[in-house]
């Protein structure tokens, strides 16, 4: 799993797109048109972006068809300190808020 995080989040054009998938999938589970709502990218993009992360076991869809909600693997759980040190890495990542944050503004 961790190799595949650096790859899907550091690694590979496409790699904002995911991490800000995941992160909003962090926040509650969606499908796509949601999260692309959410978003701001189009459906087929969030699609796809999901396919992949689907694929390295990062996301599960929860059922078949249209609609379908996707969500954060326990194994992505499992690994979410690497997660964390990935977006730590990347340019384009927020900080990861700590537990209890209110999201303040730091001075």
């Amino acid at each position: 799993m961790e190799e595949s995080l650096w790859y899907l989040l550091a690694g590979t054009r496409g790699s904002e797109n995911r991490a800000r998938i995941v992160r909003t999938l962090d926040e509650q589970p969606r499908n796509a048109n949601r999260l692309s709502e959410a978003l701001g990218l189009d459906y087929n993009t969030v699609r796809h972006h999901l396919d992949t992360l689907c694929e390295h076991d990062v996301v599960v869809q929860g059922s078949e068809g249209y609609g379908a909600v996707y969500r954060l693997t326990d194994e992505f759980e499992a690994h979410r300190d690497t997660y964390e040190r990935v977006l730590a890495t990347v340019p384009y990542a927020e900080p990861v808020p700590e537990a209890g944050d209110a999201g303040g503004e730091a001075e």
